[in-house]
């Protein structure tokens, strides 16, 4: 695609096979190499689901009947089956994704380029479709490269793992070796099993969490857990003393016009300084939820108060300097010349002074070098810190964000999370939608999950723990072995009493 569709120059050589693909050859390789992008958006456009996944089919030829069994298999594969007369524009993100995925798997590339592809999948539809991919790759023999943030769904399906810096291959080795080269180097591109038994030194870098329960067996030990308030810097207590309920939604119902119920009697309310956290699976209603708390849709039935206040009659202005709210698509919040320009306009919108708040904001999420850049120009991740920089800057005392790590590095999660937890300790309040389970372990007060538009659980974080599919990595590998266990700093106190040490077996 570079130079021909993106423009630019472009040095090296592009080889097919063991061929060299000069000029015109290159476009050879669409035959060959199927990609699906970051944003899925980008990707779909037919109308309905059936006609986008053989609309690919159809440029390519094939018979009508070839082209039926190619989307009836694909769209059994990847449980699309049910939607297959939607209108694309209304699916979901998560759905959106899985539509652009099936679109290019029908045209049975030999090799796949995958870029984020389970940004906006649960863990159960992630799993589903890396299930798949691996099937492709060592059932069929097609290629795989997998551009991916959250390692911890792919990480023992690679060959190999390459780690690239400033357009720079710095790493390139089996994944075992990557990790431990990593943890030596302070980088943080590594799941969380791959990451605990690297830090421990141990002989062998178990990547999955069955591996890894095997290794933990043969370990020393346990010493007994003992409380450390510097295991987790970040983590603030709730305030306990406070009473008032910031947020408060009482007996929500919710349906799209010309569908189906999407909330059906949701309660919840949030107290301020607390870190919410909303998982569930795609289509569960977490995003319509969001809406509503954040007065952007009107309940059917049911009420929402912000502040002891009826969200019906706020009007908007007034729910802007209260509330500040992410969405899923941070293309809704692109539309000036200038990454800068976009955090001025949300404080000249509120008529807010900027007291060095654009720097600040632009500093913490690591886009202060592309504060001259158009927004449109960046990478879907870039875009996603430049719309959640937008918000910030209007320091909102509550922030409702939809899967606002999505696209984001483990360093930058990191940034994010010290920066949510510094805002909660201040006294702000933050509910988040996500899929990101190990983000929710490592910086969630508490956890609601969401399922067919009713709250199925709503707790401490400890409650992902005993989650079957919702539990982090760690809490995979320690248990029936501790319960306490979330995360690889909560790991590592617990092997070692908060020293390191070399993992010895028996």
């Amino acid at each position: 695609m570079i130079p021909e569709f993106y423009g630019g120059k472009i040095q090296g050589k592009v080889l097919l096979q063991g061929n060299e693909l000069k000029g015109d050859q290159r476009r050879t390789l669409n035959s060959h190499v199927g990609i699906v992008f970051q944003d899925p958006e980008k990707q779909l456009v037919m109308t309905s689901v059936e006609a986008e996944i053989a609309f690919g089919l159809e440029n390519l030829g094939l018979p009508q009947q070839e082209m039926f069994r190619r989307v009836a298999e694909v769209m059994t594969f990847l449980n699309l089956a049910h939607l297959k007369g939607e209108f694309t524009a209304k699916l979901s993100g998560g759905e959106k994704q899985k539509v652009a995925l099936a679109a290019v798997i029908a045209m049975h590339p030999r090799v796949l380029v995958l870029d984020e592809p389970t940004s906006q999948l649960d863990p159960v539809a992630a799993g589903d479709f890396l299930d798949l991919v691996e099937y492709l790759n060592k059932e069929l023999g097609y290629t795989v490269v997998l551009i991916e943030q959250r390692l911890e769904r792919c990480f023992h399906l690679a060959d190999r793992l390459v780690v690239m810096e400033q357009g720079k291959v710095i790493c390139d080795g089996p994944p075992g070796d990557v990790a431990r080269w990593q943890v030596k180097q302070g980088l943080p591109f590594i799941p969380p099993v791959a990451r605990f038994f690297a830090s421990l030194n141990s002989s062998v870098i178990p990547l999955t969490v069955r591996d890894g329960r095997r290794e933990l067996q043969k370990c020393q030990p346990m010493v007994p857990f003992r409380e450390n308030p510097q295991q987790r810097p970040t983590l603030s207590p709730v305030k306990k003393s406070q009473p008032t309920a910031v947020l408060e939604a009482k007996n929500l119902w919710y349906t799209y016009p010309g569908g189906q119920e999407v909330i059906r009697g949701q309660s919840l309310s949030v107290r301020e300084g607390e870190f919410v956290v909303i998982l569930g699976a795609n289509a569960a209603g977490k995003t319509t939820l969001l809406k509503l708390l954040a007065g952007i849709l009107k309940p059917d039935r049911g009420s929402v108060h912000l502040d002891g206040k009826d969200t019906r009659k706020l009007p908007l202005t007034e729910l802007g300097r209260y509330v500040g709210y992410l969405s899923q698509n941070p293309n809704d919040y692109l539309f000036q010349d200038t990454v800068e320009e976009e955090l001025r306009f949300t404080l000249n919108n509120f008529r807010i002074p900027d007291d060095g708040i654009c720097e600040e904001i632009l500093k913490r999420l690591n886009l202060y070098g592309l504060r001259q850049a158009n927004p449109r120009d960046l990478s879907s991740g870039e875009r996603q810190r430049v719309a959640l920089a937008s918000v910030l800057v209007a320091g909102s005392r509550l922030l409702l964000l939809d899967e606002p790590t999505r696209g984001i590095d483990y360093r930058l999660k990191t940034e994010l999370g010290g920066f949510l937890h510094e805002m909660t300790a201040s006294g702000g309040t933050v509910v988040m939608v996500t899929h990101d389970v190990e983000f929710a372990a490592e910086y969630a007060h508490r956890v609601i999950m969401v399922f067919d538009g009713v709250v199925a659980c709503d707790g401490s974080r400890e409650v992902l723990g005993e989650s079957i599919f919702y539990a982090p990595q760690m809490a995979r590998l320690f248990r029936g072995t501790a319960r306490d266990v979330l995360t690889v700093s909560e790991g590592l106190h617990k092997m070692t009493g908060g020293a390191l040490d070399v993992c010895q077996t028996r």
